[in-house]
């Protein structure tokens, strides 16, 4: 499907080549007793294992010493075998001070943590040993590096593809900013020197030959382990670079390419590819957000013809991006696991930099044909994200606040209004079972509720709007009854009973009467006192105890004009227009 990316040459001269010993740094501890700890459980499976101390006080556990040509390799099969920590790193000796494993005449053995760095000066029989060191046979005595003048000339003799890539690889490892030019300029320099401090090194700003193919070393182990390749997706219209060490394609899904992950716990890879216009565009954007893929909290930005979309949770960090160009929207997802910050982070950069979309073609809805029991099963992961639990409620002033049922709102992690505007519970009435939300963001209601406070006539026939099915439905629907007494059970005065079958999600929803006044707030059915009541015997908090509960908390609201009855079509209209769906989510 596709090809590894290019890798520029970097070669050391023969000399540098047979003589260059890497070594590399798995782990470093600020404690030398814990490092000594470690270093020990390392050398049980690696024999090559040694401790020394950094210049910043620390303790490295490295492993080797390897050549520099082959060192790369060594790292890379490590860490695909994940027999080390995935930030190991390719590390020269000159950074390196004492060391302090193995210690001088362990030969591998176990000892007191006291015996590996001896306190006094150790007197072997032939010759002295310094506190600390170890034998020449264990690790060479290091080589002495080039100087400034000579690291210079050899800068001198980079091909100009050479000195891109040491920009390529510096950017790479987080140290560059600036362009790919091969020009060594002021930020070029600064960045070599921030690298060399990073590995415990002189910053002088000018690379040894050591120092470069170290670092080159360092970045090529990076993109074997990424395994980056250039793929032609030619059924989605779409070319890219993706890390096809870490992803494998999956299957189609119109308006998706799924790549899943090679090992438990990697990134995926979802490219988007569909014909449309900007509504489209904006109705993915739409779609997106309400899937489990998307943590709720993060960035979003919608711009005319593009847009992003960022969130992470406790479980999934996702970024997505879809681009309309030419009557076709091509994109992408990645989809990857808290806690891997720069594997994503460099997977993003490559991604965004290479991707491409090419002639006209986009993925054919009917490309696919599979049963539903299969759809979900390939849809795993795509699922439109659910609420707790959906009622209704009703706008009741023009700046947007809500009036529902108390039931809605309890114990959510997040309430929205509509699918869409993020709401805040601003007041709540156990004995009105009433809970009022202000939205986040000022909305501004076609139409809010103009509360009765005279007494109704029993008998009269009432309407209630409501989110029947919950959030299944894209409008409130209406239910109709008769109002049978203007108290309940018990004589409660801020209760009226009606005749009238409803379902759990009409809860909140306003109920009105012929005039289009509102009449109460239909409560939740449930038993009173023990006692299961007949499915059409409904209870709502009237308009009068709600208004004076507002006006209490310094809210003002609208009373209910006298007027005659509306038509039919009118009051639908007037209903549905005031009713909202409340959402509670986790």
């Amino acid at each position: 499907m596709g090809m590894v990316m290019g890798m520029l040459g970097f070669a050391l001269s023969p000399a540098e080549a047979q003589d260059a010993q890497v070594w590399v740094q798995i782990e470093a501890q600020p404690s030398q007793e814990v490092a000594t700890e470690r270093a020990r459980a390392y050398a049980a499976v690696f024999p090559e294992t040694h401790g020394f101390r950094l210049r910043s006080g620390w303790y490295a556990i490295v492993l080797g010493p390897y050549p520099t040509e082959e060192a790369a390799a060594q790292l890379s099969g490590l860490l695909r075998e994940n027999l080390i920590p995935g930030d190991s790193f390719i590390v020269e000796q000159a950074g390196f001070g004492a060391a302090f494993w193995p210690a001088q005449g362990l030969a591998g053995q176990e000892e007191s943590a006291e015996a590996v760095v001896p306190e006094t000066r150790l007197e072997p029989a032939d010759e002295s040993v310094a506190e600390g060191a170890i034998e020449p046979a264990a690790v060479p005595t290091p080589e002495i590096d080039e100087s400034a003048q000579e690291a210079r000339a050899g800068e001198a003799l980079l091909l100009p593809e050479e000195r891109e890539e040491l920009q390529t690889a510096l950017q790479w490892l987080g140290f560059y900013e600036g362009g790919i030019d091969g020009a060594f300029g002021r930020g070029t320099r600064a960045s070599m020197a921030a690298w060399q401090e990073a590995m415990g090194l002189e910053p002088t700003g000018i690379l040894t030959s050591r120092q470069r193919a170290t670092m080159v070393a360092n970045y090529r182990a990076d993109l074997a382990d990424f395994g980056f390749a250039e793929v032609a997706e030619t059924e989605a219209g779409i070319r890219a670079t993706l890390p096809m060490g870490l992803v494998e394609f999956d299957h189609y899904e119109p308006p998706f390419v799924h790549f899943r992950a090679r090992v438990t716990g990697g990134p995926r890879i979802i490219l988007i590819s569909q014909p449309g216009d900007q509504a489209a565009l904006y109705g993915l954007y739409d779609i997106l957000q309400s899937l489990e893929i998307m943590p709720l909290s993060g960035e979003r930005e919608r711009r005319e013809r593009s847009f992003t979309l960022s969130g992470t949770s406790a479980t999934t960090s996702s970024t997505a991006f879809a681009e309309l160009k030419g009557g076709l929207i091509k994109g992408w997802i990645l989809v990857s696991a808290p806690g891997h910050t720069d594997r994503d982070d460099r997977i993003l950069t490559v991604l965004r930099d290479s991707f491409a979309a090419e002639g006209d073609r986009a993925l054919d809805p009917g490309m696919v044909v599979m049963t539903e029991t299969a759809k979900a099963g390939l849809l795993s992961g795509l699922e439109v994200r659910r609420p707790l639990l959906s009622r209704s409620g009703f706008f009741v002033d023009g700046t947007g606040r809500v009036a529902t049922t108390i039931e809605a709102v309890r114990n959510c992690g997040r309430i929205t209004l509509d699918r869409t505007s993020e709401a805040e519970v601003v007041l709540q009435d156990e004995k009105l079972g009433l809970a009022v939300l202000m939205p986040r963001v000022a909305l501004a209601p076609p139409i809010f509720a103009a509360l009765q406070g005279e007494a109704e006539r029993v008998g009269v026939d009432v309407a209630v709007a409501g989110y029947s099915y919950e959030d299944r439905l894209p409008s409130p629907v209406l239910s109709f009854g008769r109002l049978e007494e203007a108290q309940g059970l018990n004589g409660e005065r801020f209760l009226k009973r009606l005749a009238l079958v409803a379902l759990p999600g009409d809860a909140g929803g306003p109920v009105l009467d012929g005039t289009g006044a509102v009449i109460g707030m239909l409560r939740p059915q449930g038993a009173i006192a023990g006692k299961t009541l007949p499915a059409e015997v409904a209870f709502a908090t009237s308009a009068a105890a709600i208004a004076a509960r507002l006006a209490e908390a310094g809210i003002a609201t609208t009373p209910a004009a006298p007027g005659g009855a509306m038509p039919p079509e009118d009051l639908s209209l007037r209903a549905t227009g005031m009713t909202v769906l409340v959402s509670c989510w986790q």
